[in-house]
């Protein structure tokens, strides 16, 4: 069975990046989220494997969003954090609220894939 994905971006150009990488890797996209509220919404009721998650969005920032999704021990889903801010701080705090990677744009199809992978493996 494929895993599932949320895909959480306010840029639609990254979002379909995103979704296309993975869809021809072989993942289920089950939703696309622009705004935190958004992707919080769609974690709880998706439920989903993977959520890819973009430190800044326009209503929260993605270590903002992590902590809730972490508080909720229903939800079972992994997080790779996708930002611009490469900023070892930044990258520091998102893995300590339980980011399982953190990938800093720009990056490539395959960069993501293979990060994916290893976290879903």
């Amino acid at each position: 069975m494929s895993k599932k994905v949320l895909i959480v971006d306010d840029s639609m150009y990254m979002r379909t990046m995103i979704n296309e990488a993975l869809l021809s890797a072989g993942y289920e996209v089950v939703g696309q989220a622009g705004t935190g509220e958004a992707a919080i919404d769609m974690a709880l009721d998706l439920q989903p494997d993977l959520i890819t998650l973009d430190n800044i969005l326009p209503d929260m920032i993605g270590t903002d969003i992590l902590k809730v999704l972490k508080e909720d021990e229903k939800l079972g889903s992994k997080v790779i954090m996708i930002s611009a801010v490469g900023q070892e701080s930044v990258i520091q705090e998102g893995m300590r609220l339980g980011a399982s990677d953190y990938i800093v744009k720009p990056f490539t199809s395959e960069s993501l894939v293979d990060a994916v992978n290893k976290v879903m493996s």
